[in-house]
């Protein structure tokens, strides 16, 4: 595979897709009929189903689509107070991350030397946020961030038997900066935005 789906797709005929692929079509506004059209013609000419259930037409920016792990629609800047179109991390995939930390940081790895533990989370957040790194991801990458420390510092605390909560022993710094969990809050990302 060594151009893009949407570069081969314009070849014509005779390309082979991989199974379930999906597609996105961009068009004017009045215009997704016949897209819509278009798309099924082609579609037939290389002898490929189209799934009606999944296939459907969207108006940006009064509505959104998921699309390989982002959903897709309005976003507001807090800044400027402005609205506009782009991609931002899909609440279950956010759940799925935070859910993946507590498993890695569950009570089976207590045996775990703690670098082992902290370097599987970093492996993970980092792969992550490498992905999900387009639009407004600070709040994704806050709430990742809090749920790895809030993870960490528990297993720390039934690791060594310390009672409570642990924020004295293991406070935020002690984390990233002697452990190195990695801190996806303030990571460079990609912005990709259009007005909306």
């Amino acid at each position: 595979m060594g151009r893009e789906f949407h570069v081969r797709f314009c070849e014509g005929l005779g390309v082979k897709f991989p199974r379930a692929t999906r597609l996105v079509i961009c068009c004017k506004a009045g215009k997704a009929s016949e897209a819509m059209a278009v798309m099924r013609r082609m579609m037939e000419k290389m002898r490929l189903t189209v799934n009606e259930k999944k296939t459907r037409q969207c108006r940006l920016p009064d509505e959104t689509f998921d699309f390989l792990g982002y959903t897709f629609g309005r976003c507001y800047s807090i800044r400027k107070g402005t609205g506009y179109l782009s991609p931002k991390p899909r609440k279950s995939k956010v759940q799925r991350v935070c859910q993946e930390v507590s498993a890695l940081t569950a009570r089976r790895w207590y045996w775990k030397d703690v670098q082992q533990v902290v370097e599987g989370l970093n492996a993970r957040l980092s792969g992550w946020a490498n992905y999900f790194c387009l639009g407004p991801v600070g709040k994704a990458y806050r709430i990742i961030d809090k749920h790895a420390r809030k993870r960490l510092r528990h297993w720390l605390c039934e690791k060594h038997h310390v009672r409570g909560e642990g924020y004295t022993r293991y406070p935020d710094e002690y984390l990233h900066d002697r452990l190195g969990l990695t801190r996806l809050e303030g990571r460079k990302r990609r912005q990709l935005w259009a007005k909306a």
